[in-house]
């Protein structure tokens, strides 16, 4: 498809209007918006993410986002809304995705701005593409050094060396150093192992989590009774974890409690040691930039699933929906047993072709980014 093609279907072409949003070309028309991308796989641009998401990085100018996020019932043409039209361009010209809607989108105030700017923006495909038509608009690029199973060698023999090879392996450190306040020691004695986990995070923040929280120093706490020290949490508050607390000193590698507001707390399976492992296993996987979710499978499903990865030697994470971990090079997945004879995964990757050994299996996929 020529460029003329495509703008033509945003509407008469001499009253059309042209932006940017980020790296992608928006027009917006009497009769449509058309939104093109260039082809290819990125993650600081804007680009076509999967198959049924192209994604949109900003900032986009105000008719822009009220085109799309603000104002869409403007542009309602009697019960029809206006089509937004997604393309991809390659070398040979345009290629015309099919026709979307937002999904998801993102604003903040900037300086300057006495309105919200969009920043973000994920539009979901109407029609999902088929493998050669996403594989034409988005190839997938050869991996670069995936982060190695070594540490898995050390989780029975020395689980501090293990817990220390994931986490540099799996997270750059960062450029900048973070606020000392978030990952410093407290004044009051920690276990060896939590001690050495703050160590590691002073480097990589992002290793206090993505959707559960290690506490940063200034969120510590020991519980009412002064009997528990309290250093990890849910996003939502809803449950936290604590160790026991004592006037004579932390423990080596403590019990774990897992505890839900005012409920009797449960002991984790693992102690300490083990549960920094697991708590970093899942949110790596959580917090990864290319996932792969479904959920409902039987235990038969599951089993095929992950006869390619290597199991995680732990016992189960997590009280509420006991969860197990896999592993392969730049990838953890972790399935979690819902209680009612099924199973969800939910997987983690460095980089899209981590995923790659994942997408012939035969389960029904919520997102998967490779």
């Amino acid at each position: 498809m020529s460029d003329m093609q495509a703008y033509a279907l945003a509407g008469d072409t001499t009253v059309s209007e042209s932006f940017t949003f980020g790296s992608a070309g928006v027009v917006i028309g009497d009769a449509g918006t058309v939104i093109t991308v260039e082809a290819g796989d990125a993650l600081g641009r804007s680009s076509v993410w999967n198959a049924e998401e192209v994604r949109l990085l900003g900032p986009a100018p105000t008719p822009v986002k009220e085109r799309l996020v603000d104002r869409p019932w403007v542009w309602d043409m009697g019960d029809t809304k206006l089509s937004v039209h997604l393309m991809a361009r390659v070398p040979e010209g345009l290629v015309y995705l099919g026709t979307g809607a937002v999904a998801r989108a993102g604003t903040e105030l900037r300086p300057g701005h006495v309105e919200h700017v969009l920043t973000h923006c994920t539009l979901r495909l109407d029609t999902p593409l088929s493998k050669p038509n996403l594989d034409r608009v988005r190839p997938l690029l050869l991996p670069p050094d995936l982060p190695s199973l070594e540490w898995l060698g050390h989780l029975n023999g020395n689980r501090a060396t293990a817990l220390e090879q994931f986490i540099t392996g799996w997270y750059p450190a960062a450029s900048e150093a973070p606020e000392p306040s978030s990952v410093r020691a407290p004044a009051i004695d920690l276990p060896d192992g939590l001690r050495r986990f703050y160590q590691l995070a002073q480097h990589r923040p992002r290793s206090l989590g993505a959707q559960n929280r290690i506490l940063p120093a200034s969120k510590r706490r020991t519980d009412p009774n002064g009997e528990m020290l309290v250093f990890g949490e849910e996003n939502q508050g809803g449950f936290f974890w604590s160790v026991l607390w004592t006037l004579d000193g932390p423990e080596t590698d403590p019990t774990v409690w897992f505890r839900e507001y005012d409920e009797p707390p449960i002991a984790e399976q693992e102690p300490l040691s083990g549960f920094l492992i697991q708590f970093s296993l899942y949110e790596a996987a959580m917090g990864a930039d290319y996932a792969a979710l479904s959920g409902r499978l039987t235990a038969q499903q599951v089993d095929r699933f992950t006869e390619g990865l290597h199991p995680v030697p732990l016992r189960p994470f997590w009280p509420w929906a006991p969860t197990r971990f896999y592993v392969a090079p730049g990838l953890v997945l972790h399935v979690s047993d819902e209680g009612d004879d099924s199973f969800s995964i939910w997987a983690g990757a460095t980089h899209r072709s981590a995923l790659a050994p994942l997408a012939d299996a035969a389960v029904e996929w919520t997102q998967f980014d490779g």
